[in-house]
């Protein structure tokens, strides 16, 4: 009598199950360090951001390199849609504006990894 096969084998869906396992073993901590680095662009451009209000700041107002704006003289006036606070940074760090011969920083800063790509820091890279 000629037996019909209907569904899977036990194996069958173990391979499967190894196979989709593989790939997300792969796509996990590629998403993970993707999603770092484009929270650090982020805070990286807000950081700029800030550096250039501050410059304009310092021209409108002539100051120099002493001088340290306060976060409510650059917000609305220099940095526009703010609504009265400055920009938040997207891994939960606090930013400081400091004075105008320093850059402005981030509380996260190089998170102490190799990679620079992932640091919260703002680098003049001439452009």
């Amino acid at each position: 009598m000629a037996r019909s096969r209907y569904g899977f084998t036990l194996i069958e869906i173990m391979v499967v199950v190894l196979i989709i396992a593989m790939l997300l073993g792969i796509a996990i901590p590629n998403f993970l360090r993707t999603r770092d680095t484009s929270r650090a662009r982020s805070c990286q451009g807000n950081l700029r951001m800030i550096a250039s209000a501050k410059e304009q700041w310092a021209m409108d107002n002539r100051k120099n390199g002493i001088d340290e704006p306060t976060k409510e003289e650059l917000v609305n006036t220099y940095i526009k849609g703010a609504s009265g606070q400055l920009p938040l940074c997207p891994g939960s760090g606090i930013y400081s504006v400091g004075a105008m011969s320093s850059w402005p920083a981030c509380t996260i800063g190089t998170n102490d990894t190799t990679e620079e790509n992932d640091d919260h820091a703002y680098f003049d890279r001439g452009g």
